[in-house]
């Protein structure tokens, strides 16, 4: 039996970043919000039943995701509606940030040394 998703205005910030987060989380955000409903199974290869298993729960209860059952599969789609509605451009600041290789993705350090100005000689 699934869980109770939150109500629209259940939804908390704090909440929603939490679960974006995880690296993983995230690339299945991205995953839905290209490819519509996708099953549990089609998403991500190579990921154990068990992990994905928690994956799916923290994005359900933080209100990302929608999960229901269908047959012997459950299928998950992205809360954009609900996620829109009480965050507006989140999503999609999230999402291009992922797509565009966003600085937070790049190396430690690396913003600091293309601003430090040059050794004196």
């Amino acid at each position: 039996m699934i869980a109770q998703h939150p109500d629209r205005d259940q939804i908390l910030l704090e909440n929603v970043l939490s679960a974006l987060g995880n690296p993983l989380r995230l690339r299945i955000v991205r995953v839905l919000a290209h490819g519509g409903e996708q099953s549990c199974g089609s998403i991500l290869d190579g990921v154990s039943k068990s992990t994905l298993t928690h994956h799916w729960r923290v994005l359900r209860d933080s209100g990302v995701i929608w999960q229901r059952p269908s047959g012997r599969e459950n299928l998950l789609s992205l809360r954009r509606e609900d996620l829109d509605a009480r965050f507006p451009g989140l999503l999609d600041a999230l999402l291009n940030a992922v797509e565009s290789g966003s600085p937070a993705a790049a190396p430690a350090g690396a913003s600091a040394t293309a601003t430090r100005a040059p050794a004196a000689t």
